[in-house]
Parts: C-alpha cells; sequence; structure tokens
C-alpha cells in the first residue's frame, strides 16, 4: 500500500498569482426578486503578496476586463457590457487595490481596499476563508481562499432598473462579490 504524502512549506509568505483555470472572480444578483443570477469575469490579473509572519503586511492589486463578464445569457451579458451598467467601452478595467489585510483566526481574514467600477473608487472590505494550502504535482505551492463582500452597485453609478409589476425591482441594488482563488507562489 502506498500512501501519498503532501509536503507544505512553514510559512506562507511570498508573493503569488492567480491560477485562471482553477480560479473564479465572480458575484451574485436578485433577479425579479425570486432568484440569485451568478456571472463571473474570465479576463484578469492580480498581483498577491502574503506575509503569514505580519498579515498586516500582506497585500492584493487585481485588474479586471469588464468586458469578460459572462453569465451564461448572451443578451444579458451584452446588457450589462453596455451604458446601463459597466459601460466596458469608456471604463474598460475594474481594479481593486488593497490598503490593508488584517487575520480574524487562523483562517480567517479580512482584506480592505479600493474598488474601482465606472471611474468611482470607494472602500471595501472582502471577507477570505483559507481552504487549504498543498503542493501541487508540478513542484507549485498553492494555497486556496474562498471570499465575499457584499456592495450596493449604485454606489458606483451602476443605476439601472426597472420596476415590476407586482412592486419591486428587475435588479437588485445588492450584488454580492464571490471569489474562489488558487494561488500559485512564483519561484523565489
Amino acid at each position: 500500500m502506498t500512501t501519498n504524502t503532501v509536503t507544505t512549506p512553514t510559512t506562507l509568505t511570498g508573493d503569488y498569482d492567480l491560477d485562471p483555470t482553477h480560479s473564479r472572480i465572480g458575484f451574485g444578483a436578485k433577479h425579479a426578486m425570486v432568484t440569485t443570477v451568478r456571472g463571473q469575469f474570465t479576463d484578469y490579473t492580480a498581483q498577491v503578496h502574503l506575509d503569514s509572519e505580519n498579515v498586516a503586511n500582506s497585500s492584493a492589486r487585481v485588474e479586471i476586463k469588464a468586458a469578460s463578464i459572462e453569465t451564461g445569457n448572451a443578451d444579458r451579458d451584452a446588457h450589462l457590457r453596455n451604458s446601463d451598467f459597466l459601460e466596458v467601452e469608456a471604463y474598460p478595467t475594474i481594479t481593486f487595490v488593497s490598503t490593508s489585510a488584517e487575520s480574524k483566526s487562523d483562517d480567517d481574514f479580512v482584506l480592505h481596499g479600493e474598488l474601482t467600477i465606472k471611474g468611482v473608487t470607494k472602500p471595501v472590505s472582502i471577507s477570505f476563508e483559507k481552504t487549504g494550502e498543498a503542493q501541487d504535482p508540478w513542484g507549485n505551492f498553492r494555497v486556496g481562499f474562498e471570499g465575499k463582500a457584499k456592495i450596493n452597485r449604485k454606489d458606483w453609478g451602476v443605476n439601472f432598473n426597472a420596476v415590476l409589476e407586482a412592486g419591486g425591482l428587475l435588479v437588485s441594488e445588492k450584488v454580492t462579490l464571490e471569489f474562489d482563488i488558487s494561488a500559485v507562489r512564483r519561484a523565489s
């Protein structure tokens, strides 16, 4: 009988890149007051620095191509790209730049930063849970995180809506940002 052992470094400290084939930067918003529509951005880059000895020294910068938005419906995606929502021709990039980080427990963290959408920059705090760490079969060290933050899209000038006949709004103003992250440490 063979046992597989996973060796991991003793520290998470280092610079990381997101693995786009195993990560997701997405969102969810209520539609017609009855269901959550989920989507994601498929084109993004991120520079992440983790400091396990002093979490406050950790940082992240994420740049998202706004036109890469996908919800599984081509007509809805086109609408989200136009001036009613993201206005991607005038504002092609969404950015998040961290301003501070804090540890809540061994595996729970909060990353505070500035989110820019449509040229409007507002503070956002994202709660993350570390979901694992391992040496992969190719010799790379990986760490996983899941994160969420709730924002009001109108704070960034994303104002489109329609009133439903029975009352309520077609699209919720509250949007949940969702992060499923597989980060690979860069070689020293």
